[in-house]
């Protein structure tokens, strides 16, 4: 089996870690914090860090060759479940925005703390890409 390490330009420059794994017709999506582009953590609150920490994850699965209908699940780590369930229709309209309306399995933990401190949210998943069907 390939195995291929996915790191979009677009993301802050992995140290010790990948964003992603490609291994065959699977993509392990590594956690995603709300880090833009210039590594901080994005201003704003739950719904704000779910947006870019997402849109992280969307982007390395993009660079995968994948597209948010191929994720099978996704874990979503909160430092607030109740602000995260206070906010919860906006979350599902952003996510559908995203993704559409091929939902994953999904998991949603509560935590203590993040990686970095003022994150109040991170994103893993994991994706299947079919491989192409040969004529």
């Amino acid at each position: 089996m390939t195995r291929q390490i996915i790191n979009p330009d677009s993301l802050v420059k992995p140290i010790g870690f990948a964003h992603g794994v490609r291994a065959g017709e699977f993509v392990y999506l590594g956690g995603q914090t709300a880090m833009n582009a210039e590594g901080a953590i994005v201003d704003g609150g739950i719904v704000e860090q779910f947006v870019q920490a997402f849109s992280n994850v969307l982007t390395t699965l993009a660079a995968a060759g994948g597209q948010p209908s191929d994720l099978v699940d996704v874990t979503i780590y909160l430092t607030d479940v109740d602000d995260y369930q206070r906010n919860g229709r906006e979350i599902g309209r952003r996510w559908r925005e995203l993704a559409g309306t091929e939902y994953p399995a999904m998991a949603g933990i509560g935590v203590t703390q993040l990686w970095q401190r003022e994150a109040m949210i991170e994103i893993q998943g994991v994706a299947h890409i079919a491989a192409p069907q040969e004529d």
